[in-house]
């Protein structure tokens, strides 16, 4: 059913939980749209926060490292697939703004097979490659193990999990971020109440706590597809009609698959990032993990306005309303930059409070304090990064953000690494890299979207029904 009404075109009456992104005051739907997708993202980001919480309190500062250290790496196997994610978010919006339901029911069941394949292929990768990769990042022995088997167990639950991130993008592309905040409030409390349970009570350690994050991401991807199955709405999921469409197919992997190699890439850096950390001990390690699950937080709200800049660029552009395009990503800018100085300040003035959650040993707490106050200051650099490229992808075109991510955040972390850290073998120097990256990349982004965007029509233009 789609929602952008052009001249000549049928009206047809707009479902509750969606969103009408063509027409109408622009602010006030961003906000409407992107804070159930924060807080959606944090309670997301919960998962894994609750995992590194119980563990740093009640196993020891090893199993803390064990649990933080596979981030990177686990990033680095599933960004590809997570991608293609994108590139079906952009599709249904597309098809969803322009009205054409026929379309929008290929994509969406070409969606969801996509998701369980790549889930079941996951599961095999997480099963045999997860110790190899974790030694040759160079993960401590007295933390391997513990790191090995947190990722078997992890990866065991691939295929919900890919399946929750595919079907959230399609409720995502329709302008519902409601439901599945709703969603996530409910797996988030059962993981944090098993995370208690299987540490405290049975003893568990790592295993209890990613046994308890599969559980949860089950009843999350259960949830989604259920309100995939009762909708009356052209995104209907009908399970006898799963399958894959070639066109929605290489549609959603020419914009998905560089989205998803761009994920894999930065994850490459950050996994030679992390290696370096590891030369500082498993106490750095801990610090470091500490800080990262804060700064989640804060990268995951910047990160909400990537998404709704995606969907609404996405169904503003099949709908044929090409005169808010840049109303949208200014909008999208100015609260991103918002949050991110709100939140990234805030979190470094409670900076030593907050890092006691996560553990009581001084030195973990001076070690994650470093880092906390070197990201989150100029994190704000990273959501104008994101935000830019939200607006390429909402456009299809994919390729040329991946680029230029790729040469001027993962290529010149890289070569910071064998340079300037070389040289100054810090931690404070390693850090430093981020935000000169986050800068340098943003402003090359500005650059292309200027060129992209000419590309297009200033005004907007009819779309026949």
């Amino acid at each position: 059913m789609g929602l952008c009404q052009g001249k000549g075109r049928v009206i047809r009456m707009k479902k509750s939980y969606e969103m009408d992104m063509c027409s109408g005051p622009l602010l006030g739907k961003i906000l409407l749209y992107s804070i159930p997708l924060m807080l959606s993202s944090i309670l997301q980001l919960l998962f894994n926060a609750a995992d590194v919480i119980v563990v740093g309190r009640f196993a020891g500062h090893q199993s803390l490292a064990a649990v933080g250290s596979t981030s990177s790496l686990i990033n680095l196997l599933i960004n590809v697939f997570i991608g293609l994610s994108v590139g079906a978010n952009v599709l249904v919006a597309q098809h969803y703004g322009a009205g054409r339901d026929e379309q929008v029911k290929e994509t969406v069941h070409t969606a969801v097979t996509i998701s369980l394949v790549c889930g079941t292929f996951l599961i095999f990768v997480g099963l045999f490659l997860s110790k190899p990769l974790l030694t040759l990042m160079g993960t401590p022995e007295d933390v391997l193990n513990k790191s090995a088997l947190y990722m078997r167990i992890y990866f065991a639950g691939m295929p919900v999990l890919m399946l929750y991130n595919f079907g959230s993008a399609v409720l995502r592309a329709v302008g519902d971020t409601r439901r599945p905040l709703f969603f996530l409030v409910i797996a988030g409390v059962v993981n944090a109440v098993l995370n208690l349970i299987f540490v405290i009570f049975f003893r568990m350690d790592v295993a209890g706590v990613a046994l308890a994050t599969v559980i949860s991401e089950c009843i999350s991807a259960v949830l989604v597809c259920r309100c995939l199955m009762k909708t009356e709405s052209s995104y209907r999921l009908i399970l006898s009609q799963l399958g894959i469409n070639r066109n929605a197919l290489r549609r959603i992997a020419k914009i998905g698959l560089p989205a998803g190699f761009q994920g894999a890439v930065f994850s490459i850096s950050n996994v030679l990032i992390q290696s370096s950390i590891n030369s500082f001990g498993s106490v750095a390690m801990a610090g470091n993990t500490a800080s990262a699950n804060l700064e989640g937080f804060v990268y995951n709200a910047m990160n909400a306005l990537y998404q709704t800049n995606l969907s609404f660029t996405s169904q503003n552009l099949g709908g044929g309303k090409y005169s808010r395009l840049n109303r949208v990503l200014a909008l999208c800018l100015a609260t991103v930059t918002v949050v991110g100085l709100v939140m990234g300040g805030g979190f470094v003035l409670a900076g030593h409070q907050l890092l006691q959650i996560y553990s009581s040993d001084p030195e973990v707490i001076r070690y994650g304090f470093l880092r906390l106050s070197m990201i989150c200051g100029t994190y704000f650099l990273c959501g104008w990064m994101d935000v830019l490229v939200g607006s390429m992808r909402g456009m299809g075109y994919s390729i040329i953000p991946m680029l230029v991510s790729l040469t001027g955040a993962c290529g010149l972390r890289i070569l910071w690494l064998f340079t300037v850290f070389r040289w100054e073998h810090t931690l404070f120097v390693l850090y430093l890299s981020y935000p000169v990256s986050w800068f340098i990349t943003a402003a090359v982004h500005f650059i292309c979207f200027c060129y992209i965007r000419k590309k297009f029509p200033k005004r907007d233009i009819s779309i026949p029904s």
